[in-house]
């Protein structure tokens, strides 16, 4: 197997198997808290779910390659593409937009109540449900025309508008329908992505105020229980923003040559894929739920193997 060939395959698998073990974690993590805590905060049901949709992401975009560079040919049929490729869009949407909803909630829990958010912070809890379910049916909407162009790999040329994944083929078919696909997925990527970042910078500017002006909420619990769930937020959204933006970079000079490298079309593949490989992993980190429930799950089990190793002796 070639050199190159070898690097691609051992670095998607890489990728996708710390990102699916570490959206894995998170999500038992908090089906735990569920099933023996109280009911989940806001931002603690977004983040589960933002694990959930990484998961869905890593399988459905990574996992496939991955099987194909090392020789697994003809991994799909027609049906199984469209319904794999539908999924990864889907993933995709809602990882901006799930994103964009935690940075968006956490600058609403934050913020001075105002005449418009008095009575909007009292009702953030039940507005989680609702806003997951819109999500997913816009984005479901939006991507409704993927499996009409997505196939099975075949033998012969390809049109000028074909996206060749290596496991599957997505055939625009002609200009137009290339350009509006691309025209409405890219304009609800940059619309979630400035309202994320337009949120963060409304959080940053509160956690300035509040560092010279309310010093005594910072010193007490609450306080500071949300300045530190506001700074992980923003480091998701920084992490978030960082890894588009070279996703998108690679894509705007994918769209000027001619004659795309398949190196370069695989940088694009894993970089979109970073930040649903790295996001679990900080979010253990910097959850004290999640943390504390990995740790004491990890302390329960290490005196039932001590027990064994001693019965075995």
């Amino acid at each position: 197997m070639d050199l190159c060939v070898t690097i691609k395959g051992v670095s998607f698998l890489l990728q996708t198997g710390m990102g699916v073990l570490g959206n894995t974690v998170v999500l038992l993590a908090y089906t735990h808290i569920v099933c023996t805590g109280p009911k989940l905060l806001p931002v603690d049901m977004i983040l589960c779910h933002l694990a959930f949709t990484n998961l869905l992401l890593l399988l459905t975009r990574s996992v496939p390659p991955s099987m194909t560079v090392f020789g697994l040919k003809a991994l799909l049929n027609d049906p199984g593409c469209k319904v794999v490729i539908y999924a990864y869009r889907i993933g995709r949407a809602l990882s901006v937009c799930i994103t964009c909803m935690l940075s968006v909630f956490q600058a609403v829990t934050i913020t001075s109540t105002g005449p418009y958010l008095s009575r909007l912070k009292p009702s953030l809890p039940s507005l989680v449900i609702p806003t997951f379910a819109g999500l997913w049916l816009f984005n479901m909407a939006i991507c409704i025309s993927t499996p009409l162009f997505t196939m099975a790999p075949r033998n012969g040329t390809v049109s000028a508008f074909t996206l060749n994944l290596g496991f599957c083929l997505v055939d625009f078919r002609d200009n137009l329908s290339y350009v509006i696909n691309g025209v409405a997925i890219s304009g609800r990527d940059f619309a979630f992505v400035a309202l994320m970042v337009g949120s963060s910078c409304y959080i940053l500017l509160l956690l300035h105020r509040h560092s010279h002006q309310m010093k005594g909420i910072h010193r007490s619990q609450g306080g500071g229980a949300e300045t530190r769930a506001a700074k992980a937020v923003l480091t998701l959204v920084v992490l978030y923003v960082v890894f588009f933006g070279i996703e998108n970079v690679i894509w705007i000079y994918m769209l000027t040559v001619e004659k795309v490298s398949p190196v370069v079309a695989d940088m694009r593949v894993f970089f979109s894929s970073c930040y649903a490989s790295l996001s679990p992993y900080f979010i253990i980190s910097s959850n004290k739920k999640v943390k504390a429930k990995i740790v004491c799950t990890a302390e329960h089990e290490q005196p039932s193997a001590d027990t064994q190793d001693s019965n075995d002796k």
